[in-house]
């Protein structure tokens, strides 16, 4: 409230800081209080500018109390009367008004380079957050997961991208680059990435392979892809373990370069995309999107 003789306590809550603003008739008795017998919470902090009029002073905020829809910072402000003309007696009392800044913690933000044609920020927020990707290896008919992890040289191994957000706009998944590691750990040598360049599947360039994406998509969510089962030379442990970055795009938004999926045809010997204009497959051929 705007501090007047019948509200002369006013608190202003910015950013990172409260205003307060005190009538200096605080107790509407024509009586004028002093700046310097005013101070903010237990450790006594001072205005840092006066008026003529008003005493305003500006406080940096404490540590609030956190409820389930705001932030509640609480302070005391202070008056402690100074010693009058008289030493013996005595005009005001001493007196504490809480004050509080109440803060949600809840709220949608919007910028000219935000347009939102869908839902509020908040919601989109929340909906990422929910984001989950999966890689699974399907058995032979893409029906259910594969049991066994266990394969023969010779067999085919299927894999099935997908991705599920709730309550989000729709979207298209990709996969940027799948490695293949004879350990856990991504960087270790020697290494095979089968898929690379932001979608493109360079296994199925091999003269001995048949590794493609599966075209069409069943869902725009889901993205599947066959490899013709490899080991590593010299490897006695014959074991593989892949690592695959997925990543989407609205689903809307047209196949580019860095979005697409592209096998190999080894009839036509050309780079053909999954979806999208056969253009966007051209860096594939250069190794380099």
């Amino acid at each position: 409230q705007a501090s007047a003789p019948l509200h002369p306590v006013a608190v202003q809550c910015q950013e990172a800081q409260m205003v307060v603003t005190v009538h200096r008739d605080l107790f509407g008795t024509g009586r004028l209080v002093r700046a310097a017998e005013l101070t903010l919470g237990s450790a006594a902090c001072l205005p840092v500018a006066q008026g003529t009029v008003e005493s305003t002073g500006s406080w940096i905020l404490s540590s609030p109390q956190v409820t389930p829809d705001a932030l509640v910072y609480s302070m005391s402000l202070n008056y402690n009367p100074g010693p009058t003309g008289n030493p013996v007696i005595i005009r005001t009392s001493p007196a504490v008004v809480p004050v509080e800044c109440h803060y949600p913690r809840r709220g949608n933000v919007s910028s000219n380079g935000v347009k939102p044609t869908w839902t509020p920020f908040r919601s989109t927020l929340s909906s990422e957050e929910k984001m989950t990707f999966s890689l699974r290896l399907m058995n032979d008919d893409w029906s259910t997961e594969r049991e066994t992890a266990l394969f023969q040289l010779g067999e085919v191994l299927r894999f099935q991208a997908g991705v599920s957000a709730e309550n989000h706009a729709p979207l298209r998944l990709f996969v940027d680059n799948c490695v293949a590691t004879p350990t856990p750990e991504r960087s270790y040598s020697p290494q095979y990435a089968f898929i690379d360049f932001s979608g493109c599947l360079v296994d199925g360039q091999l003269d001995d392979a048949t590794s493609a994406f599966i075209s069409p998509r069943p869902r725009q969510d889901v993205l599947q892809f066959a490899v013709d089962a490899f080991r590593f030379a010299g490897d006695s442990s014959n074991l593989i373990y892949i690592t695959c970055l997925l990543k989407v795009s609205l689903a809307d938004q047209a196949p580019d370069s860095l979005n697409k999926a592209c096998s190999f045809n080894k009839v036509s010997n050309l780079w053909a995309p999954v979806e999208g204009t056969q253009d966007v497959c051209s860096c594939c051929e250069m190794r380099s999107c």
